[in-house]
């Protein structure tokens, strides 16, 4: 067994649309089995598709089966906040889902949300540090639900093309699908990480070093390298290079384990726009951007883990 000092030990949420791609399930594994993490439960994100949040709550119940780990799994928000954090609200009121002051009393939240607050709430000298590897709506629909959570949190977050403001190489996923939730939380004041498009794009793998390192390691080992494999093959995956993956999810999970991890600056958040472009917008709060992360300790950290646990050893 790995030990370390209590008192270095924190409290983490997973946030993760794990259904969606390939790498979350690693990433998710990578906090399981990190003795520092103490992970109080993980919520199931959306992907913007309908029925994706309960796919990726059916991904996290068989990570956890193959595992014999038994951690709450919450149901999150169904669709990005304009689609369906306020279903219940009378035909009479009319509001505006892009402002944060809205009537939030009748507005009908997932358990996700519902978690977030109470475990934010609980009284504990460990902090709490949302890992969030997806689209970020339950954050946004908790903090909305109860703003005074918003200080009592760090959350980190795989998302975003950054500060820079240029025209957006691509169409960034995860906020992209819910820009809303996005410049809520980035511009709320909580304590925030973000790890930007051109980090987390840099946690290259090879295929066959996953079926090496991997594929070997039990059966969580198995489902990880052959849903990999699986996706990898299918047309979702048209826009990769054919042998090799980026595990763009895992340095949320790393971030929390050392900070130092690589290199940030403290700057202004951005402001995303409908095309996930960035703009800055003066007075928004100050958050931490990472400009790089260290790859292979990222991976090597996690290779180590899961041939630890596989031999019993962890």
């Amino acid at each position: 067994m790995i030990q370390i000092p209590d008192e270095k030990k924190i409290r983490v949420i997973i946030d993760t649309d794990a259904a969606c791609e390939a790498d979350d399930p690693f990433a998710i594994v990578q906090g399981l089995l990190s003795p520092k993490l103490i992970v109080k439960g993980i919520l199931a994100e959306h992907f913007n598709e309908k029925g994706s949040v309960e796919r990726s709550y059916n991904e996290i119940k068989t990570i956890l089966s193959a595992m014999k780990m038994d951690v709450p799994v919450f149901m999150g928000e169904e669709g990005p906040l304009s689609k369906s954090t306020y279903q219940e609200l009378s035909e009479t009121e009319s509001i505006s889902v892009t402002s944060i002051d809205i009537n939030t009393e009748k507005a009908q939240y997932s358990e996700a949300v519902d978690f977030i607050i109470e475990e934010a709430l609980r009284a504990d000298d460990k902090p709490l540090y949302i890992l969030c590897q997806g689209a970020i709506t339950n954050v946004a629909a908790a903090f909305r639900k109860n703003p005074d959570i918003i200080d009592k949190v760090t959350v980190i977050w795989i998302g975003t093309h950054g500060i820079e403001e240029k025209p957006a190489p691509f169409r960034e996923f995860n906020a992209g699908n819910d820009i809303t939730a996005a410049n809520e939380v980035l511009e709320s004041g909580t304590n925030l990480w973000l790890i930007p498009s051109n980090v987390y794009t840099t946690i290259l793998v090879g295929l066959a070093e996953l079926k090496l390192k991997v594929l070997p390691c039990g059966e969580i080992g198995k489902h990880l390298y052959e849903n990999m494999i699986s996706y990898n093959l299918s047309p979702y995956a048209g826009w990769t290079q054919g042998e090799s993956w980026s595990l763009g999810d895992s340095p949320a999970i790393a971030a929390a384990i050392n900070p130092g991890l690589g290199h940030y600056v403290e700057a202004p958040a951005p402001h995303v726009n409908d095309d996930t472009s960035s703009t800055s917008r003066p007075g928004n709060p100050v958050i931490r951007v990472y400009k790089d992360v260290d790859s292979r300790y990222i991976l090597e950290d996690f290779f180590a883990k899961l041939k630890l646990f596989s031999d019993g050893m962890l």
